[in-house]
């Protein structure tokens, strides 16, 4: 991306609607940004508080749950709206190389046996992992590429 693209707000054009509720709320890039780092903190601290401390944390900190968590987006938005593209971009590549490093002290077993851990639920770490990397990532790289669709029309 180019510096103008970069610092560019989001245009989708005319008439583009979709339901997400991120496609209105992440105006540019450093929104987008923001949002995967702030999941990755949520990763970090999860693991954190579960594993290393032994205490029993939900993955979505309170108030929130897996049926009001737009909330809590909207939250870390709104935290951020001062921070600039340049300190989100480094933000999210220093959380990525926490998370890449947390998830290389686990086993395979750890990371995708269902139940492995008690404070996983019925799910596996693993699932958290990918929820917080590669699956953001691909929602950022779809609505980035749809960014640049509209500025080089």
């Amino acid at each position: 991306m180019s510096v103008e693209e970069r610092n560019a707000a989001f245009d989708f054009g005319a008439g583009f609607a979709q339901k997400e509720a991120h496609w209105e709320r992440d105006k540019n890039l450093r929104d987008v940004l923001i949002h995967l780092y702030e999941w990755h903190r949520l990763l970090l601290n999860w693991v954190e508080a579960n594993y290393e401390q032994g205490r029993a944390e939900p993955f979505l900190p309170s108030p929130y749950n897996w049926k009001n968590y737009g909330e809590m987006n909207i939250e870390f938005w709104h935290a951020h709206q001062k921070t600039s593209t340049d300190d989100a971009w480094r933000l999210v590549q220093q959380s990525h190389i926490q998370v890449l490093q947390l998830i290389e002290t686990f086993s395979d077993e750890e990371l995708f046996v269902k139940a492995h851990f008690s404070w996983t639920g019925t799910t596996s770490l693993g699932s958290y992992c990918v929820s917080a990397t590669s699956s953001h990532y691909d929602w950022a790289c779809k609505k980035l590429r749809a960014h640049l669709k509209m500025l080089r029309i």
